[in-house]
């Protein structure tokens, strides 16, 4: 049985700030010390990222400042934000609209119409309902009242990784498998006011988006089987002794984002040899790959990726272009890098690489 990838569609919202305008926005929000009052201009100006997306905003940078309401600045009476579920009801406000208009992307990518769809599998770690997104794409697309559903929830930036394994296995189990993955997340909701230079890095890295993809069983493919490519086989690891290396936790203002300062050294240190395994079993050396999708976490991540797989610069200029025109927006954010090589014409195989809180290393084999 084989399961093939045969469409992708992306989604942003309708509104972006340019990094410097949000360098601005966060010194008029959040109450800090002097020295980070000093610190947090540095640190949006070397993210990486030149503009993000986020359904908050109510106007884009365009000459004048982008322009939002939910993010007040300081106030006794609320000093770390909007509370949680307030941030909730805004992810249930949004998330739906972003997450179809990829789903309806990926459907016409792949020409499939959406009532042939036999599975559908959600991927989101910044907010929570039930019924959630998936009811709503059953509703709106529509899907069959009968598609079968599955949630992949809170396993960060890696989660779409972990989604496409899912939708594997359904088509390799059921050759008449198509399996709709719909990854989407409203990360700025979870802007913290709490400013350690965590913090800080944290607030001028994370955005907002929505990327899903078809993934179909063997039979009766058509000529999307052409253009598809052939999901070939997935790779998970936790390192050891790194679990508060990277954490995601839900707090009363928002979802906190604990990121060490030593997880580059990690990824460095402990990514090329459980990948040279991996690839081995596959009758693979690193060197076979032909381009590598790794999720851009942020700039020192990728870097110390790039230099533990031994890769030029230019085997991540798709990921560094990615993360500088929509930022870090977890679990989409490695289908936008693929996509990116797609446009570019590059041809596998391909790797998709993430890291995510475990510390985990997240991969998938495109052929």
């Amino acid at each position: 049985m084989t399961a093939i990838l045969t469409g992708l569609g992306l989604a942003t919202p309708e509104h972006s700030i340019l990094q410097t305008d949000a360098a601005d926005h966060a010194l008029g929000v959040c109450v800090a010390t002097a020295q980070n009052r000093r610190l947090a201009p540095s640190f949006y100006a070397h993210s990486g990222v030149t503009k993000r997306h986020s359904v908050l905003l109510r106007s884009s940078t365009n000459g004048e400042p982008a322009q939002q309401n939910f993010y007040k600045p300081s106030a006794p009476e609320q000093p770390l934000g909007p509370p949680t579920s307030e941030r909730m009801a805004a992810y249930h406000a949004s998330a739906s609209d972003l997450a179809e208009r990829a789903a309806r992307g990926a459907l016409a990518d792949a020409e499939l119409d959406a009532s042939d769809v036999t599975h559908l599998v959600l991927v989101t770690c910044s907010g929570f309902e039930a019924p959630g997104v998936d009811v709503s794409l059953i509703e709106r697309l529509p899907l069959p009242p009968t598609v079968a559903r599955t949630s992949i929830g809170f396993m960060g930036c890696h989660g779409a990784i972990n989604g496409l394994r899912v939708a594997k296995a359904f088509c390799e189990a059921d050759k008449h498998a198509r399996v709709l993955l719909v990854a989407v997340e409203l990360c700025s909701l979870h802007y913290q006011y709490d400013w350690t230079p965590e913090r800080i890095i944290a607030n001028s890295l994370f955005a907002d988006g929505a990327a899903s993809v078809v993934i179909s069983g063997g039979s009766d493919q058509g000529g999307s089987a052409e253009r598809g490519v052939t999901v070939d086989s997935s790779f998970s690891e936790i390192l050891p002794a790194t679990r508060d290396a990277m954490s995601w936790r839900i707090g009363d203002h928002g979802f906190e984002m604990t990121l060490s300062a030593e997880v580059p050294g990690l990824v460095r240190e402990q990514t090329r040899g459980p990948l040279e395994r991996w690839l081995a079993g596959r009758g693979l050396a690193i060197a076979d790959i032909a381009s590598w999708a790794i999720h851009p976490g942020g700039p020192r991540i990728l870097d110390a990726a790039a230099g533990a797989l031994g890769l030029d610069p230019d085997a991540v200029q798709a990921s560094r272009q990615v993360l500088a025109a929509f930022g870090n927006m977890s679990s989409p954010t490695v289908f936008f890098v693929l996509d990116a090589l797609r446009r570019g014409g590059d041809r596998g195989p391909c790797v998709l690489l993430g890291f995510g809180p475990g510390l985990a290393i997240e991969a998938a084999l495109l052929r």
